[in-house]
């Protein structure tokens, strides 16, 4: 047994099932053991960037690690954005990378690369082998760490190392995994008790921090008679018919959901370290919970911080907390939020009167038909809009993506490892054309191995989000920048051995999505919406309102001086806005 097929055999002994990579020298003595076994298959993707996307989707989305890797130097820099989105999401993944043999290594040799410098900001261990005795050893204490503090590790093995004989195979052993709960102090939890029951409208913002506390979170909620707003990633936690959820907060969010954080006089943050400080309140009283104490004060002034799981502390904090009498505050929430979902429902239905081949209609008739446990990936940019604000992710649904590191690509490369993780679910990817321009090469591999993903691409032939940024920072958005020039999708399915529709007006979207559900191949739908949608935040303050009005003026001044493509954009904004109001 070589080094290689020890790493092999460690990987198989903690049930991985997946290692997805593109091969190359150094990574040839694993490529070569994965061929002799069947337990782990090699996915060969067209791009290592690609397989750390894929990767990142099993760790999120299953009780293991998932594993990508890599040659030496240019490829295992294509990892990198992959593995940072698995950092900020907090995914356990493992990258395996190559390097050039012991002795060329700090010689500038062909294709080095100092990997431990590059990944160091990525990666909580590097295990970077140089003798075949410390292998196994630091190995076990990569994978050991990736899994228990649910981050990224790196093993590094050089070319010759990689092929020498293996040592100490007698220490290898199955890989600890952690079970504990953290459990604060009794006084910080009294302390908590004694805030809320002295407070009169508590507020809640629940992050995916509280995945495994849904249930209590909801029923600490209705004690205290508190509205939840949440965030993006807990989406999937508390979907939009969970009792006392009032929508999300922040750039994406809706206006109940900003009311029920700005609006209390004791906020809760459980399980989150939301990024966006203008969509905190500075002077509310503020209890923040959190398994991670770095975490705790990060965003807002906090007046009591615990350091613990959620599900513990919420379920002490129950018992002994007052309940609230006073029902009215988060009664009218609910209410508004109820009023915000049906005129979003009008606002979406391919079978009423919309004449506008709207983007949130897809989004809405997917979360229509898709199934109960169906994993949906939502790429970065306007796709996160019309995914979080008009799909329900209820009973079993996942929701993954790119939400903290906000990268472009992941949807597609996502798709193919959920799919893998989860063959008999069905997985639903929402890309904007910009995105499924950056990976669509990697389509070919879901057709190799017969993966029956489904795939919406909305079509608007612009960087949708991008545009919103320059208008809501008052400028004139530049189209030839913007500008996304693109090609027959569907016929590109259809090309390389999968399925696609082109999907041109309304009264198309349902028979697509249908025949999309029922594809038992890789599957695109080509959606040509407009690309006049406008989308508010849960707040408009009076610097929003400005520039967002100059950059219209600017727009309106450019359009009137003969640019075709401003004044375009203006007709397309305002049959958009029509359309949905009349």
């Amino acid at each position: 047994m070589n080094v290689s097929e020890q790493l092999l055999e460690i990987l198989k002994n903690e049930h991985v099932k997946h290692i997805f990579g593109v091969a190359g020298d150094a990574l040839n003595p694993l490529v070569s053991a994965l061929a002799d076994q069947d337990e782990i298959k090699w996915v060969k993707m067209k791009h290592e960037g690609n397989a750390s996307y894929a990767a990142f989707a099993q760790g999120e989305l299953g009780e293991n690690l998932g594993v990508c890797a890599s040659t030496v130097g240019p490829g295992a820099l294509h990892l990198v954005n992959g593995l940072y989105n698995a950092k900020k999401e907090r995914s356990p993944v493992l990258a395996i990378t190559g390097q050039v043999p012991t002795e060329h290594i700090g010689t500038d040799y062909h294709q080095e690369v100092d990997l431990e410098k590059v990944f160091d900001d990525i990666c909580e261990y590097q295990a970077i082998i140089r003798s075949p005795k410390e292998a196994p050893h630091i190995i076990l204490r990569a994978i050991r760490i990736a899994i228990n503090k649910k981050c990224v590790c790196r093993v590094e093995l050089p070319a010759d190392i990689a092929q020498m004989e293996a040592e100490d195979s007698a220490f290898t052993h199955p890989v600890f995994r952690s079970d504990s709960t953290v459990s604060p102090s009794k006084q910080q939890l009294d302390g908590a008790v004694n805030l809320i029951n002295n407070a009169k409208k508590v507020g809640i913002l629940a992050g995916a921090g509280c995945r495994n506390a849904k249930d209590e979170v909801v029923e600490f909620a209705k004690l205290l008679k508190a509205p939840i707003t949440h965030t993006v990633r807990a989406s999937d936690v508390f979907d939009h018919s969970t009792e006392n959820v009032v929508g999300l907060t922040g750039l994406i969010g809706n206006p109940s959901g900003y009311k029920g954080v700005m609006e209390c006089d004791l906020l809760l943050m459980l399980g989150t370290d939301f990024p966006y400080d203008k969509y905190l309140p500075e002077t509310t009283k503020t209890i923040q919970v959190d398994i991670r104490p770095e975490n705790i004060g990060n965003r807002t002034p906090v007046t009591l911080g615990i350091h613990g799981d959620v599900k513990h502390v919420v379920s002490y904090l129950r018992e002994d907390c007052t309940p609230k009498e006073d029902s009215s505050w988060v009664n009218g929430l609910n209410k508004e939020f109820a009023s915000w979902l049906k005129e979003n429902c009008e606002s979406s239905d391919a079978e009423g009167d919309l004449k506008i081949l709207h983007p949130q209609i897809l989004a809405r008739e997917i979360s229509d038909v898709a199934s109960d446990d169906a994993v949906v990936v939502v790429d970065t940019g306007t796709s996160a809009i019309w995914a979080s604000n008009f799909m329900n992710f209820h009973s079993d649904r996942r929701m993954i993506g790119s939400f903290n590191h906000g990268s472009m690509a992941v949807g597609l490369p996502a798709a193919i490892g959920a799919q893998l993780q989860y063959p008999g679910r069905e997985v639903w990817a929402l890309i904007g054309d910009g995105a499924f321009n950056m990976t669509l090469h990697d389509f070919s591999t879901a057709v190799e191995y017969n993966l029956p993903i489904k795939l919406v691409v909305l079509r608007n032939n612009e960087l949708g989000f991008v545009k919103i940024e320059m208008e809501e920072a008052g400028l004139a958005p530049n189209y030839d920048a913007l500008a996304v020039k693109n090609f027959d999708f569907a016929e590109f399915a259809n090309l390389v051995g999968g399925e696609g529709i082109t999907v041109n007006s309304v009264e198309d979207v349902i028979p697509a999505i249908e025949k999309a559900k029922k594809s038992k191949k890789p599957f695109i739908i080509s959606a040509n919406v407009t690309e006049g949608e406008l989308s508010m935040p849960s707040h408009v303050n009076v610097g929003m309102a400005k520039n967002f009005a100059l950059s219209k003026f600017k727009e309106v001044i450019k359009a009137a001086k003969g640019d075709k493509r401003n004044w375009e954009n203006i007709k397309e904004e305002v049959k958009s806005f029509l359309d949905k109001e009349f």
